[in-house]
């Protein structure tokens, strides 16, 4: 039985019975308006749009049908619907990461391609905007009679695409296709008020997306219904009428304003908690705010990997019971940690609170990271805390929602760095980038540089067109002050030696501190730069005693990234290493094939096992660690994030 917690109203509320101070609602600026040039992210970018993207494209026009069914679509003569009634989505999926692609670098052959596909795309969907190939291929009397189908599901992803592409290039095609198909929804359901719960949310969150680009309320409207439509018995079929999952597994249970745990689907409840969170910033809606705040609690307070990956179990793809987060066996599906940032990202902006960037930061440096390989060409679905040697990154899979789905969040990524607020500028993530902001009538043209997180120097050079006041607010990460992730289900294991640092023009400033940001507020000149220094000690990290797989174990964190030990690295053994309680660990920059990184190293007891079984030998050795993102590049190998400081912990495999 999972633990309910007790509601917290969020302090946005203009309401005198909550007794609080009035938390800042944020906007975040978009990655249309942001040119990253970061050390660490930059190549990520080129990954995916040289790599990544170009292996999306080639499962989607030659090794699957994914483009012909929208070919055949068009024609209409009868042919056979290839491949998973879903499989529209991945295409949107892929298109959206294009758009965001081509913001980060400019490809005339790659922006060439995408129109392309939108033409297929647009020449498919029916005179009265409803688009799906799998029922244009298979009978369109069947549409909208099965709702686990999907059918809102890629037509959310839809959506988001033809918002994305319109962003980035201007162009309208793709967001009109969209348009049509969600006025067919709002015709088919909300307008004629014909009861339906979305199998697998998504679209949700891209009719607010919808709503921002249009100014047409019915789209907000439209997903406000959506929501409603849960919890009120109105599932049949399908999952509902499975015995093993039931409307749970779809968040269907209880409305989502009464929700208070999280249950089923991780992914589903990711994509559904942010479109609650959406449309409770948009109409300001109490119900869903205090909703979010009592199942986020639940997730990171005792659903959540020390990674920011959810989702433990394989056989639901999401949630069990509470503190069930056992490591080989980790499910921990990329597209959930890609959900993670959507749903913390809103969540910031509700209440202004950097807790929920310390999460976000945490699922994408390591949980969503993880899914996308050096190379960009390979991926992971599921991302385990230690592994046998038995998985691998694949370039494809049959439900392949996660290779497009990184490829998106990592191409966006300056999506996640800046925020607003009505008299202030937001530093969330410290990555080396450019934005112009304007506060008032001035534009603040804003630059990072930093060589985070290989180091934690941070400099911020703010260039107003004229002298003007307003508050920079830098984010405090939780891990730059004693508390890993919010809640006390990962601790560190003793005290910091080392403090942050915030200097202005090289000299000592004044700063306050609330909600976990630091604020400089002040008149700010051209040319001011501040220097944010963090602490980056490599910290020890124990979990609460109900974690099971974790008693007598540690991690290994450096700011936000959390580490591992791999065979590659270790003579092919991760299994055999004891780390005592005295340990000291030394960082010393490291290579993964050709990512530059800062390893940590130190000398522990290191078991060996002779073939025959027959001796036991424990030998004082050099181990390193990496970071977790990076393990499983380089072929099959053993790995372990949580390391046992007793023998008696060790499996020793002969």
């Amino acid at each position: 039985m999972k633990t309910n917690v007790v509601l917290f109203f969020t302090a946005i509320l203009i309401n005198p019975v909550f007794g609080q101070s009035e938390l800042k609602k944020l906007t975040p600026i978009s990655y249309s308006e942001v040119t990253i040039t970061d050390a660490f992210w930059k190549p990520k970018l080129e990954k995916v749009a040289n790599s990544a993207l170009q292996v999306c494209i080639q499962q989607t026009e030659v090794e699957t049908g994914r483009i012909r069914n929208f070919a055949k679509a068009a024609r209409k003569s009868g042919e056979q619907h290839e491949g998973i009634y879903y499989d529209d989505s991945d295409v949107y999926k892929a298109l959206e990461a294009i758009a965001y692609s081509l913001k980060n670098q400019s490809d005339p052959l790659l922006e060439a391609k995408a129109d392309e596909w939108i033409d297929k795309i647009a020449a498919a969907q029916e005179a009265d905007g409803y688009i799906n190939t799998f029922y244009t291929l298979t009978g369109l009397e069947n549409r909208w009679t099965d709702m686990d189908k999907h059918e809102a599901y890629c037509a959310g992803h839809l959506i988001e695409a033809g918002v994305a592409y319109y962003q980035t290039t201007g162009k309208r095609k793709l967001l009109d296709v969209g348009i049509k198909m969600a006025d067919h929804i709002d015709q088919t359901f909300r307008q004629a008020n014909r009861p339906w719960v979305v199998g697998h949310e998504e679209i949700e969150l891209a009719l607010v997306k919808l709503y921002k680009v249009t100014n047409e309320e019915r789209y907000l409207e439209l997903s406000d219904w959506f929501l409603d439509q849960r919890g009120r018995g109105h599932g049949v079929g399908g999952i509902w009428n499975n015995k093993n999952w039931g409307p749970k597994y779809a968040q269907d249970d209880v409305p989502v304003k009464e929700q208070k745990e999280i249950t089923g689907h991780a992914v589903r409840a990711m994509y559904l908690y942010t479109g609650a969170a959406d449309v409770a910033a948009a109409k300001n809606d109490d119900g869903y705010m205090n909703a979010m705040k009592t199942v986020w609690e639940d997730v990171v307070y005792r659903n959540m990997y020390i990674t920011g990956g959810i989702g433990s179990s394989g056989s639901n793809e999401g949630f069990s019971v509470d503190y069930d987060l056992p490591n080989e066996r980790a499910y921990s599906e990329t597209c959930a940690s890609v959900g993670m940032v959507f749903w913390n990202q809103r969540m910031n902006s509700l209440e202004g609170d950097s807790k929920y960037i310390d999460v976000l930061e945490r699922s994408l440096y390591n949980a969503a990271l993880d899914g996308l390989s050096l190379q960009g060409d390979r991926f992971f679905y599921g991302n385990p805390l230690a592994s046998n040697g038995q998985h691998s990154r694949m370039a494809w899979f049959g439900t392949a929602c996660c290779p497009s789905n990184i490829s998106r969040l990592v191409a966006s990524v300056g999506d996640y760095i800046y925020a607003t607020s009505d008299d202030g500028i937001w530093v969330n993530l410290f990555i080396g980038s450019q934005t112009n902001i304007q506060i008032g009538k001035v534009n603040v043209p804003v630059e990072i540089k930093t060589n985070f997180p290989m180091d934690g120097v941070v400099n911020i050079a703010m260039n107003p067109e004229k002298k003007t006041t307003y508050s920079l607010n830098l984010r405090l990460p939780g891990w730059a002050k004693e508390q890993p992730v919010p809640g006390d289900l990962y601790r560190f294991e003793g005290t910091a030696k080392e403090k942050f640092t915030v200097t202005l023009n090289g000299k000592p400033v004044e700063y306050t501190q609330e909600n976990g940001y630091i604020t400089i507020s002040r008149k700010w000149s051209k040319g001011d730069i501040v220097q944010y220094s963090l602490p980056m000690e490599i910290r020890k990290v124990k979990s609460r005693n109900e974690v099971e797989a974790n008693r007598d174990r540690i991690a290994l964190q450096r700011g936000p990234l959390v580490y591992c030990v791999e065979g590659a690295d270790n003579a092919g053994r991760a299994w055999n290493i004891v780390v005592p309680a005295n340990t000291e660990f030394q960082e010393v920059e490291y290579q993964v094939l050709n990512e530059r990184v800062m390893a940590i190293q130190a000398n522990v007891p290191v078991v060996t096992v002779s073939e025959d079984g027959s001796t036991v030998k424990t030998e004082t050795k050099s181990i390193t660690a990496i970071p977790y993102y990076t393990w499983a590049n380089r072929g099959a190998s053993e790995m372990q994030v949580w390391l046992p400081t007793k023998v008696k912990e060790l499996k020793v495999n002969y």
